[in-house]
């Protein structure tokens, strides 16, 4: 395996599809500038910070924190390839055989300040071996549901998966419910979305453009989602949901999350890696 051909290609996407989602959530962060809701607290930028991977390449975190709107947002982009340690290649399809490996993508997780603007996470990746193929997802975890937002996040997404293949929501859909669940909780992290891996379909062009749809349509709805809530007031007591529901978020992410695990077992970047964990949470039953 070496580094493919396309890689600056996959890269440079994934870095304008991170500096389109920055901006479009440094906007609602001035927007609120309007909101006397949000008025004790100042409206904040993303800070970009580069990293370098422990064997080759690297990333790029873009972290928000402390907004008006998004008390912590972080969108980050890492293209990093090497090889894998011998026992988690094994765990890896194509690796057991060479553990060489290309990996390029983006992973962004969402904690508003509002508890009725719900958390969410997002991501897309492409990762090489002896093997090839895409993966990735966004779900929604409001802290307070509301069916309407539900059915636009779904909706929004089986529009993303019809456009490439009628049988990709109903398939990618019921593979997010299966994935984000606590089992120890017996219940879901979130309301779902869509969640896919090990998609090579062997036409790369067409396994890249749905890897990219799913990326727009994060930010096409997303945005829409917050500035429908962002109003709302809340107290104490919606804000002890919200609290609550990131301490399941942190369990979940903490406990069973795939990509976590792979970047720590990869030597990757434990703050980009982390930057999916809350400022505040509180743990009950």
């Amino acid at each position: 395996m070496t580094v493919p051909p396309y890689a600056d290609k996959i890269h440079n996407w994934y870095l304008e599809l991170q500096t389109r989602i920055c901006q479009s959530l440094e906007a609602i962060e001035q927007e609120s500038l309007k909101i006397d809701l949000y008025k004790s607290w100042q409206a904040q930028h993303f800070e970009p910070k580069k990293w370098k991977f422990n064997q080759s390449g690297g990333g790029q975190m873009a972290i928000l924190q402390n907004g008006r709107v998004f008390e912590k947002a972080g969108v980050n982009v890492s293209c990093v390839w090497g090889e894998f340690a011998k026992e988690f290649a094994e765990q890896i399809p194509g690796a057991a055989v060479d553990p060489r490996f290309w990996a390029c993508g983006i992973s962004l997780v969402i904690h508003p300040r509002n508890p009725f603007v719900p958390i969410v996470h997002m991501n897309t990746r492409h990762i090489v071996t002896t093997k090839s193929w895409f993966g990735g997802g966004a779900d929604l975890t409001p802290s307070i549901p509301f069916d309407e937002d539900t059915l636009l996040f779904h909706q929004a997404f089986k529009q993303c998966c019809d456009s490439h293949d009628p049988l990709y929501f109903e398939k990618f859909k019921a593979w997010c419910d299966k994935y984000f669940y606590l089992p120890h909780r017996n219940e879901a992290r979130g309301v779902g979305g869509i969640f896919y891996d090990y998609l090579n379909t062997e036409n790369f062009s067409t396994d890249d453009n749905f890897n990219k749809d799913v990326g727009k349509t994060f930010l096409k709805t997303y945005p829409a989602i917050v500035r429908k809530r962002m109003e709302m007031p809340w107290g104490a007591f919606e804000e002890d949901i919200l609290l609550k529901k990131r301490g399941r978020y942190v369990e979940f992410n903490l406990i069973y999350d795939r990509g976590t695990q792979f970047g720590l077992k990869t030597g990757g970047n434990p703050d980009a890696i982390l930057m999916s964990l809350p400022p505040v949470a509180k743990w009950a039953a």
